[in-house]
């Protein structure tokens, strides 16, 4: 199962347990309801897939996959339909994901290699950025964590928390300082001292201000006058319980930083997790880690493929 072990699987299973009592169990229900793949059918799962928050061009994309399969091969049993289904959904998945095998490695001329954690306020930017940390620790790299969200007074503390958790060290000024000062400071720190990763936390105030999106491009710009490649990610940290809402905030935040991947938290607290299909399909930016839990080993990495095994996971007697 390579990095994907089966302790992570089990713990995805449970954590899309909502989502798979909706999204699933109403197509699993269509499937049995229909028996075959008719007008009628195609019209129920698209309705199906939006009012599961997979978005209207990731439906539409899908229903296109089923019909123009079943113009190829004929679709007759519950299993077939349900194989079809399963298909076209990991497909909608797949055309944007991160395909590392190891996701916490990277080229060895990169080093320190720059992560750039962007977000709303609320989404969970600051544990992620804690589970994060503790993932690269984990995998035997030396990390340090830039506390550039200088505005909010809780921020530092809450990064103080999970640091100790990860273990890993925090640099850090004053409230009300230049969060670019702080990111500056982070990559020379790294630099002088050897470290393998830094990842920098930003302020997350409402993304509808132009002020937020101005420092945010500042703090990125100043990363790349310390390093040149850097910062080699920037990760857009969203809430799936947001549903829909999800899409405008990435789309916002790409415009003004450009990301290079997604993190999906809180798939454990909502039925919400079709989300995933529509923000990833979307930006065309892969989903790089879900969040499946409060515990600090529940940032995964994301497997499209054991996702939908996960989502489709028929429940045993």
């Amino acid at each position: 199962m390579g990095f994907f072990d089966a302790f992570k699987l089990s713990r995805l299973k449970e954590g899309l347990a909502k989502t798979r009592e909706t999204l699933v169990a109403k197509v699993n229900r269509l499937i049995f309801a229909k028996g075959k793949i008719d007008d009628e059918f195609l019209t129920q799962l698209e309705e199906i897939l939006i009012t599961s928050d997979v978005g209207v061009d990731t439906s539409r994309r899908i229903i296109d996959g089923i019909k123009r399969r079943t113009k190829e091969n004929k679709y007759e049993s519950q299993e077939e339909l349900n194989e079809l289904v399963r298909s076209e959904i990991t497909n909608a998945l797949t055309k944007h994901t991160f395909g590392a095998e190891d996701p916490f490695s990277f080229p060895p001329h990169t080093k320190p290699y720059v992560i750039m954690v962007v977000g709303v306020n609320g989404v969970g930017k600051t544990t992620t950025i804690g589970k994060l940390a503790h993932n690269y620790r984990t995998a035997g790299k030396n990390v340090l964590i830039g506390a550039a969200d200088t505005f909010r007074a809780a921020a530092n503390e809450q990064l103080e928390v999970w640091g100790k958790r990860a273990g890993v060290e925090i640099i850090q000024q004053g409230q009300g300082s230049d969060p670019a000062s702080v990111a500056f400071d982070t990559v020379k720190a790294a630099q002088s001292r050897s470290a393998d990763v830094v990842i920098i936390d930003t302020a997350g105030r409402l993304h509808t201000k132009t002020n937020l999106m101005e420092e945010l491009k500042k703090i990125k710009r100043v990363i790349t006058k310390v390093s040149a490649e850097a910062p080699h990610e920037v990760l857009l940290v969203l809430d799936a319980t947001t549903g829909q809402n999800a899409i405008q905030q990435a789309k916002l935040f790409n415009e003004a930083v450009g990301l290079t991947g997604l993190v999906i938290t809180k798939l454990d607290g909502t039925a919400k997790g079709g989300v995933i299909f529509a923000v990833s399909n979307a930006l065309k930016v892969p989903v790089r880690f879900i969040g499946v839990g409060e515990k600090i080993d529940d940032l995964q990495p994301f497997d499209s493929e054991k996702f939908v095994e996960a989502l489709f996971e028929k429940e045993r007697p």
